[in-house]
């Protein structure tokens, strides 16, 4: 007699049983994010949240992103705990930058294996991040997908949705020449430039275990992103704030200019703030100051545009909330747009 062998989809590599346990586990950290909006409970198909009431004409913004290859230096060190705030930070600091509050976040995970250990503490990390940045965590997908990650990776990104009256919008339009450019310090290199990162700590893996201006090199680099959501909402409730823009990829070089107009650029004295050791450790390795510019935050993660009447107060408001935050530059006339670093 011959005997039929009868399959099931764990045999393939996807654990029912462990995504059902990850669903108990989370229900916690995810109840502590939700807002008044929310309507349903965990596991729906769909995320259901009512547009808050008090708005005469809002208008939805949104935003996704993921966390790069700074997820590999995490995995590598057992890091698991803070990259979640990374992922809400990227996508919560690119709406609030419009003047929008942000009302909900989905996460996407997904690994060839679900270690439920791991995605706990991933999780946990995310609707810290929602804590931080006023977002309910609305609802994720977590996956399994066996053979395309190698064994114990796993990959992240997230979408964030908020909301503002329409004449309120932060578009940067109103910005004239003389304008005080602020800048809040950064938390490190926050998510950005980590494949170059990587490049470097492959040529000198000695250094991600020394010690850098009092601190380890590897925890300098694994410091959450900062979410600036709540000291902004704050700012823009009292002072009237022309720009601003999130400095991500592309360094402090190619965002600033997203916000403004045509025929403006901006003089910063990179002398007037604090840049983290990390950066001056990547500058040693070899990275040159123009590709430290264009590629890293050099230790300011979030830039406000003011009138100059207006930039002692907006410094006073954004320290009481927490902020390290000093007048940088000033906005300039320049047909090219560009971005003078003296």
């Amino acid at each position: 007699m011959s005997s039929k062998r009868t399959l099931t989809y764990k045999d393939a590599g996807v654990d029912i049983d462990a995504g059902d346990a990850l669903v108990e586990r989370i229900r916690g950290p995810v109840k502590r994010t939700l807002r008044p909006e929310v309507l349903g409970g965990l596991g729906g198909f769909g995320g259901l949240f009512r547009v808050p009431a008090g708005f005469r004409e809002p208008v939805l913004v949104a935003g996704t992103d993921g966390v790069g290859t700074k997820l590999k230096l995490a995995i590598e060190h057992d890091a698991h705990d803070e990259v979640g705030i990374d992922l809400v930070a990227m996508c919560a600091n690119d709406i609030v930058v419009q003047g929008a509050q942000p009302l909900f976040f989905l996460d996407y995970f997904v690994t060839p294996r679900l270690d439920v250990d791991v995605a706990e503490r991933v999780i946990t990390g995310i609707a810290k991040g929602c804590e931080l940045a006023g977002a309910a965590l609305l609802g994720g997908e977590t996956a399994e997908h066996p053979g395309m990650h190698a064994a114990g990776e796993y990959d992240l990104a997230g979408f964030c949705v908020g909301v503002v009256e329409r004449d309120r919008i932060i578009d940067g339009s109103g910005i004239t020449a003389g304008d005080s450019v602020i800048g809040l310090a950064s938390s490190g290199p926050h998510s950005n430039g980590f494949s170059l990162i990587r490049r470097v700590l492959e040529d000198r893996p000695q250094d991600a275990s020394a010690s850098y201006g009092g601190r380890p090199l590897v925890e300098q680099l694994l410091t959450p992103t900062r979410i600036y959501v709540r000291p902004l909402l704050a700012l823009l409730e009292q002072v009237p704030v022309k720009g601003l823009a999130h400095i991500t990829g592309g360094g402090l070089l190619e965002n600033i200019p997203r916000v403004l107009p045509a025929g403006l650029g901006v003089r910063l004295d990179e002398s007037s703030w604090t840049r983290p050791a990390v950066f001056d450790w990547l500058e040693s390795a070899g990275v040159e100051r123009h590709e430290m510019h264009r590629t890293f935050n050099c230790g300011i993660g979030m830039i406000v545009v003011v009138a100059a009447g207006e930039a002692d107060a907006a410094v006073e408001r954004l320290r009481q909330h927490g902020e390290q935050a000093a007048v940088i530059g000033e906005v300039v006339a320049d047909r090219d747009g560009r971005v003078d670093i003296r």
